[in-house]
């Protein structure tokens, strides 16, 4: 066997998403900040990202993040996210797996019964907390950036479809919101076909009506993902909503997707439908769950944002060892 490559992987999923997490094989790029890494791998190291997501070593239904060294001081280590369809700034699932290897490998020391984990990522500082019991992490918690609104009941024409009403928010990653109702479909997995279709549609037909950036990183614009969801519940038992998130290229995400969750806290703040520090239950398509709660507001740009903090489960599944023969005609994979 002739390697041209290896790259080892420790193998997780947060809520039944797939987030495996790179730990050696890779090369950090100097940088200023983790965004402007970020840049730099999607312009010379893409073919990393193809290697890895598509097939035959990778497929649509998973992610990977390189363990990298942090450029903001503040921080234990810094990571990127990549993903089938393209490199994402932030991610809620991935950074609950990340958390948990970072922990359960070592590389960051375990103390019990809670770990702080400070994150440099492409969108900002994010401070994750593991309960840790017996060298494992039961659960990891984190703040994310600040999430906010950028339009509410935004009226689109969806081909096929026709006119539907959706909201945009910023929660790590740029989100349109759109009821299930108004599609005509379901939350559950026997419209998962239908769901990842209007999903596009709806994608598009919002890419081509505004294009929300950042103000504070312009280069942070443009709909990342849409989210499909049921009524929102609030009663005795508490705050829930089911949703489930069309991700680039097209499939659905397993969790109930973390940064998705932060944007919907910020509408749902917006639309005066939760108060700061209430916890809100968010299922996805296969019933795992999220809780998410607002722990304080702040100004970003012209915007009014939120703080949020989300909280989810997650398990390391195995290892495994990425490898490229010079004679593999498939050295970046290939996609159908």
């Amino acid at each position: 066997m002739r390697l041209r490559r290896t790259i080892s992987l420790i193998c997780c999923h947060a809520e039944g998403e797939v987030g495996d997490v790179i730990v050696g094989g890779v090369l950090d790029i100097p940088a200023s900040s983790m965004h402007e890494k970020l840049m730099k791998f999607i312009n010379k190291h893409d073919d990393l990202r193809k290697l890895l997501l598509h097939e035959p070593r990778g497929r649509l239904e998973s992610s990977a993040m390189i363990v990298l060294p942090p450029c903001d001081p503040r921080a234990d280590a810094g990571f990127l996210i990549m993903a089938p369809g393209d490199w994402v700034p932030m991610s809620g699932s991935n950074t609950i797996c990340t958390t948990t290897v970072l922990l359960e490998t070592g590389i960051v020391p375990m103390t019990e019964p809670t770990t702080t984990v400070k994150l440099d990522t492409a969108a900002g500082l994010i401070i994750a907390t593991a309960e840790c019991e017996n060298g494992s992490c039961k659960s990891v918690s984190f703040d994310n950036v600040a999430a906010f609104v950028y339009a509410l009941d935004m009226e689109v024409d969806v081909p096929g479809i026709g006119s539907v009403l959706v909201d945009i928010a910023y929660g790590g990653q740029w989100y349109v919101v759109v009821q299930a109702e108004a599609l005509g479909v379901r939350v559950t997995q026997s419209f998962s076909n239908q769901l990842i279709e209007f999903g596009k549609l709806v994608k598009a037909a919002v890419s081509e009506r505004c294009m929300p950036t950042h103000p504070e990183n312009p280069a942070i614009r443009g709909i990342n993902n849409v989210i499909i969801s049921e009524p929102f519940d609030s009663s005795r038992d508490g705050s829930s909503v089911k949703h489930t998130v069309v991700v680039t290229p097209g499939r659905l995400d397993r969790s109930p997707c973390g940064t998705g969750s932060s944007a919907r806290l910020a509408i749902l703040y917006a639309r005066k439908q939760i108060d700061l520090g209430q916890e809100v239950k968010f299922s996805s398509i296969i019933d795992t769950m999220f809780l998410g709660r607002i722990k304080d507001t702040q100004p970003v740009g012209t915007f009014e944002a939120v703080l949020p903090n989300i909280k989810g489960r997650e398990w390391i599944t195995g290892h495994k060892q990425g490898y490229v023969d010079p004679s593999d005609p498939f050295q970046e994979g290939f996609q159908l």
